[in-house]
């Protein structure tokens, strides 16, 4: 929520801007509901809510729905644009959504991840340097 409201950045980042910031007020609506007490929460709704008025408005719309299941359109500064699928499921036994994020097999946002995933695990096997070795 922060950065899609307060990272100029999240406007490049995400396909559809106008639709991911209404996802995350939806989705943070929910939550507010099944947890009106939760201190965080009520902390960052007022945080977002003084610093953001795109945040503000459509926080007074009170639009409160659920995203199980959809396409997301993403662009990735290295990659560029990815659009992804998206299903949600809810674990309440332990107060978690767990969101699992794929592609249509053979697409050109597969090869794009697999480009991604590859950087990453080559990235993560490369020795880390100390301080002095940066000199």
């Amino acid at each position: 929520a922060r950065f899609t409201f307060l990272d100029p950045r999240s406007h490049r980042f995400w396909g559809d801007w106008e639709r991911a910031a209404n996802d995350t007020v939806a989705l943070l609506q929910a939550e507010a509901g099944r947890d009106p007490y939760d201190k965080d929460l009520t902390d960052l709704v007022g945080e977002l809510c003084t610093r953001s008025e795109d945040f503000r408005t459509r926080w007074a719309r009170h639009d409160v729905r659920q995203h199980h299941l959809g396409a997301k359109p993403f662009h990735h500064p290295v990659v560029g644009d990815l659009h992804l699928t998206y299903e949600s499921l809810d674990l309440p036994a332990d107060d978690l959504t767990l969101v699992a994020y794929g592609t249509e097999p053979g697409s050109d946002s597969e090869d794009k991840l697999r480009l991604l995933a590859s950087w990453a695990a080559e990235v993560a096997l490369q020795p880390k340097q100390s301080p002095a070795d940066q000199s």
